[in-house]
């Protein structure tokens, strides 16, 4: 071995030994996945696994995944399931909150040396990470992605589905969203209608009866600003202070405002109308509260209305039956039509009264409009039926069936 062979070797080993290190470091980004892998105690061994969720993002991303550990966790007693991460913090925090199986692998030819040694069928996706790619490369598992959630923004219509065998959606109205608005994809053979199975664990479905009293509760919860142009459906710009002070000032309604969490993380903006509109409601007292809990559950269990944006909460308060309004998006916000959740009437413009518009939606609240909706963006939401649905067609693709049959989930091996 020549001299430079040895020093090249050395300066490798010294390279790596650093990375480690700075991966381990406190100091190391929390945005950036610190692939600090099992992948050498892995090494000559196989997955007992049939199912793999494709996690390859950090901590600010799990909320996509949390809401689906309930539905994982069911299908893993069908079909074991584990969950693949290339941060080994994300992967601490998923086994801390769930009972799956969770591992850390950092390097593609370990994940490639895996599956050539297991019988892993199907891979699960719950966004459209970029990173996802390195596992979309294996032509041995039927790839499925799994939205985190279900709304009418322009997200919801990428053309990013294209790199999947199939998506789970929650309804009729996502199919035909992507029939509209993805050319050259065949949204009805390559997608499966399972509801949302995240709304079985989260105590949306099983909400007391609201008692009608002297006031009315009026929820607003509007969604951040977004990254860019085309994503910004916040209302807390051009709608919220003015359509919380007309609240206030009517007298009839008391104020429950649930910010959304990164709200002002891009803009200095919202930033400053989100903390003038904390300081009208908590001003107000009495019954006016800002409401920064995660138990968005709770939130709605007290509320008569809603007031949101185009966002997924719209679609978690369609089980309520409960009137709502939704801000009407300003500057270059792409809403894909068509849209029945956004029906004229229903739409709550930023120079409009907001207490004029809650006392007429509570007016002309329509209980058959509201199943329609229901069934039309979320199909049945029986409790646990979602979950029943999803892991039927999941366990289906295991067994090499179709996914789109509605029976009930059998043992694939």
């Amino acid at each position: 071995m020549s001299a430079s062979s040895f020093g090249s070797r050395q300066v490798r080993a010294l390279q790596r030994w650093v990375m480690g290190r700075a991966r381990r470091s406190r100091f190391f980004p929390v945005t950036i996945p610190d692939r600090l892998g099992q992948d050498d105690e892995l090494a000559g061994t196989s997955l007992p696994h049939r199912v793999v969720v494709f996690f390859p993002d950090t901590l600010e991303s799990l909320y996509q995944l949390r809401p689906w550990v309930p539905a994982l966790e069911a299908l893993d007693r069908v079909a074991r399931t584990v969950v693949v991460c290339q941060d080994s913090r994300t992967a601490r925090a998923v086994r801390e909150a769930s009972s799956l199986d969770v591992l850390t692998i950092a390097r593609y030819g370990r994940m490639d040396d895996l599956l050539a040694r297991s019988d892993v069928r199907v891979a699960l996706y719950v966004n459209h990470s970029p990173r996802n790619f390195e596992n979309l490369r294996f032509t041995s598992l039927t790839h499925v992605y799994l939205g985190h959630g279900e709304s009418d923004k322009g997200v919801s219509a990428s053309n990013q589905v294209k790199a999947y065998d199939f998506c789970f959606v929650a309804g009729r109205a996502a199919v035909e969203r992507l029939v509209a608005h993805v050319p050259r994809y065949d949204a009805e053979a390559r997608c499966v209608i399972v509801g949302q199975p995240q709304l079985d664990s989260s105590g949306l479905l099983t909400l007391p009866q609201r008692t009608p009293g002297e006031r009315t509760a009026v929820l607003y919860a509007p969604t951040w600003e977004g990254a860019q142009p085309s994503v910004a459906y916040s209302s807390v710009l051009s709608h919220g202070v003015r359509l919380v002070r007309a609240l206030l000032d009517d007298g009839r309604y008391d104020v429950l405002y649930r910010p959304h969490p990164l709200t002002g993380v891009t803009s200095a903006e919202y930033g400053a109308a989100d903390a003038e509109i904390r300081a009208l409601v908590t001003g107000a007292g009495g019954a006016h509260r800002v409401d920064t809990s995660p138990d968005l559950a709770a939130a709605f269990a007290r509320a008569d209305v809603l007031v949101c944006d185009v966002s997924g909460v719209a679609l978690n308060w369609l089980p309520t039956g409960r009137p709502f309004l939704v801000a009407r998006p300003g500057g270059d916000a792409v809403v894909p039509e068509p849209a029945p959740i956004l029906a004229p009437e229903r739409m709550l413009d930023a120079d409009e009264d907001a207490a004029t518009a809650v006392a007429r939606a509570l007016a002309e609240s329509d209980d058959d409009a509201a199943r329609a909706l229901v069934e039309h963006y979320l199909s049945d939401v029986t409790p646990g039926r979602a979950t029943a649905r999803f892991v039927a067609a999941a366990a289906a693709l295991v067994a090499g069936l179709d996914p789109r049959s509605d029976a009930p989930a059998g043992e694939p091996g």
